[in-house]
C-alpha cells in the first residue's frame, strides 16, 4: 500500500496521503494499478459529465480532467521529446534539446494533436465505455515498465529517471498489468481489439526509440504514456467494433 501510495503521488496531484519516501523499486510496478486509480475516478467524472452535457462536451471535460489531475506530468515529456526526437538531430544533441526547459514549435504541435486526438477517441466510445476509460489509462501508465526494462537509460551522469534505472526490472515485476488486463474482456470485443493495439503500440514506439537514439529517458517515457493513451483511445473508439 505505501508503494501504491507512493506511485499515486509521483505520476498525480491527487492528495492520497502524507508523503511517503521516493521508493523507484516498490513504486514502478504499481504504474499500472496507479494508472487504474486514475481511470477508475475517469470513469466516474464521465458518467457525471454525460448526464449533464452531450457526449462530445464530456469528451473534452475528460481530457481536461487527464490533464488536470496528472498536473500535466507526462504532457511535458511529450513536448520535449518531441522538440529533441522531431528531425536528424544527433544523439547527445537531442538529449540536449530534450532537457531544456523551454518548448519548442514541434512541441506545442504534437501536445496539441495529442490531445485532439484523445478527444476524438473518448467522444467516439460507445459499447464499453465505463470499463475502457478506467482500462485505457492504466494500459497507458504500464507502458512506461516496459521502457525501463527493454531500453538502457540515456542519462546515465544523472536525470529525473535516474532511479528509475537503478535495477533491472524483473518480469514479476510486471504482474500488476494482469489487473486491467482482465477488467479488459468486461468490455467485449473492443477489450481483445485494445489488447492487440496496446502491444502493436508498445512495440512501434520502442522501436522508434531504439532506431532513433537507442536510449530512453524520463521525458521519453511520458511522451510514450500520452502517445498510448492517445492512440488506445482513437482505436478502440471504431466504429466496426461491437
Amino acid at each position: 500500500m505505501r508503494n501504491l501510495i507512493s506511485a499515486i503521488q509521483f505520476i498525480t496531484i491527487i492528495p492520497v496521503g502524507k508523503t511517503i519516501q521516493f521508493n523507484p523499486k516498490g513504486m514502478i510496478p504499481l504504474f499500472p494499478v496507479a494508472g487504474l486509480f486514475i481511470g477508475i475516478l475517469l470513469a466516474i467524472f464521465d458518467f457525471i459529465a454525460c448526464i449533464l452535457w452531450s457526449g462530445e462536451v464530456a469528451a473534452i471535460l475528460d481530457v481536461l480532467f487527464l490533464v488536470i489531475v496528472t498536473g500535466a506530468f507526462h504532457i511535458d515529456g511529450l513536448s520535449d521529446a518531441a522538440d529533441g526526437l522531431y528531425g536528424q538531430w544527433p544523439k547527445e544533441k537531442a538529449l540536449e534539446i530534450m532537457k531544456d526547459s523551454r518548448v519548442g514549435a514541434m512541441g506545442v504541435v504534437i501536445v496539441i494533436c495529442a490531445l485532439a486526438v484523445k478527444w476524438g477517441g473518448v467522444s467516439g466510445l460507445d459499447t464499453g465505455r465505463f470499463v475502457l476509460l478506467m482500462v485505457v489509462p492504466a494500459y497507458s501508465r504500464g507502458s512506461m515498465l516496459f521502457g525501463i526494462k527493454f531500453l538502457k537509460y540515456g542519462r546515465p551522469d544523472g536525470g529525473t529517471a535516474h532511479a528509475f534505472f537503478n535495477k533491472s526490472l524483473e518480469f514479476s515485476d510486471f504482474k500488476w498489468l494482469f489487473i486491467p488486463v482482465f477488467l479488459s474482456f468486461f468490455a467485449g470485443l473492443r477489450g481483445v481489439w485494445l489488447n492487440i493495439c496496446f502491444v502493436v503500440c508498445l512495440s512501434i514506439i520502442l522501436t522508434f526509440y531504439k532506431k532513433r537514439i537507442g536510449c530512453i529517458t524520463g521525458d521519453m517515457l511520458g511522451a510514450m504514456t500520452e502517445i498510448m493513451e492517445s492512440t488506445l483511445f482513437l482505436m478502440v473508439s471504431i466504429g466496426v467494433i461491437q
